[in-house]
């Protein structure tokens, strides 16, 4: 098992200079489950587990590993093995995580390819589609759009010019994992070395299309609903595993729910109808409500733009805004704690004590 074949490139090398003097060797991160870790490297795979001070230095649940990360680990054959580093992201694949906390989860990292697997059965949503663009051009990734149970389409060439439509600069392939077909279509980004992560909500098929592209079914699978076409969970944990090809196939659970993390300029790349026409506004800080001479608003009275895309844009557009309101609000927290916690040690250890030391 070479580096290369993992993913391992010049840029990750350059990151790696500092860890290598340190005598600490590259590893990837092939799966977590909560604190632990399997990672891969030229030894093969074995168990990991985080250093002390890595797992107390870590500011927010995205400073620790997540899996496609490249960690710096000790040499040999020690296990678990000890994980001392994480290397700068090439690419991040974030949603906002569960809980009270405002924080970002990563999903998938050093990606270079994300398959959005929708279904084209009764949970075809082209709505949830531009959602998941959104996070994936953020991401750092090349977005491809994959449009599963072909079979199952009533108009399965209408479908695809709809999301072709909707999804500018992204492939859109339909294909049917269950039954093999359209599969080839998938082979240009399926190459040595490159990671390709698949994205989607639950009941998709995602893991029927991770069987078909490994040739053998080595993932669970499940039933759906039939009057909804939604699955379980059958994919509980985040793992990345060889194709024959030599390509990276990185599996995750579905997502009953993808929060953004993002700045408000996040789905620009998803609606660039929207960005050009805000450029014929009468005030660069529109906001497309209910401003005068606001070029989106008369593109969506007389026709020009649909309203369902601009319904849409306004929903992520306020998720946006919303996170990024939390974010200030938890980092003027956070600095009134920093000043609150040196105002008191200065109270605790006034000067004229330290001088009599």
């Amino acid at each position: 098992m070479s580096l290369p074949s993992l993913g391992w490139n010049a840029r990750f090398e350059e990151s790696f200079t500092e860890y290598r003097t340190r005598g600490l060797v590259p590893a990837r991160i092939a799966r977590e489950d909560r604190d632990r870790y399997m990672v891969l490297d030229e030894s093969g795979a074995r168990p990991a587990e985080l250093a002390g001070r890595l797992r107390h230095e870590a500011r927010t649940r995205a400073d620790l590993p997540a899996v496609g990360d490249w960690v710096a680990v000790r040499p040999g054959a020690a296990s678990p093995a000890i994980i001392e580093g994480v290397l700068p992201r090439a690419s991040a694949f974030m949603r906002e995580g569960a809980g009270d906390t405002t924080e970002a989860q990563v999903v998938a990292a050093n990606v270079d390819t994300v398959f959005l697997v929708s279904g084209l059965d009764h949970d075809y949503n082209p709505r949830r589609i531009e959602r998941y663009l959104t996070v994936a051009w953020e991401s750092g990734a090349t977005p491809v759009v994959v449009l599963n149970k072909a079979d199952l389409a009533e108009d399965r060439d209408a479908r695809v010019a709809e999301v072709e439509a909707l999804a500018p600069g992204a492939a859109v392939v339909a294909v049917s994992a269950l039954a093999g077909d359209g599969l080839a279509a998938l082979a240009p980004w399926l190459l040595p070395g490159r990671t390709v992560a698949l994205l989607g909500s639950s009941g998709v098929g995602k893991s029927t299309l991770a069987n078909a592209l490994l040739g053998e079914q080595r993932l669970a699978t499940g039933a759906v609903r039939e009057d909804d076409s939604r699955g379980r969970h059958t994919t509980t944990h985040r793992e990345i595993v060889a194709l024959p090809g030599g390509a990276l196939l990185l599996d995750t659970p579905g997502m009953r729910e993808l929060k953004l993390w993002g700045d408000e300029d996040a789905a620009d790349g998803v609606f660039p109808e929207i960005a050009a026409l805000a450029e014929g506004c009468r005030f660069r800080d529109c906001r497309h409500e209910s401003e005068p001479g606001c070029a989106v608003l008369a593109a969506a009275e007389d026709g020009t733009l649909a309203p369902e895309r601009l319904a849409s844009w306004r929903k992520l557009q306020r998720e946006a805004h919303w996170l990024a309101t939390r974010l200030d609000a938890r980092a003027r927290a956070e600095e009134e704690a920093k000043w609150k916690a040196i105002h008191k040690s200065m109270r605790d250890h006034p000067k004229s004590k330290r001088w009599k030391q």
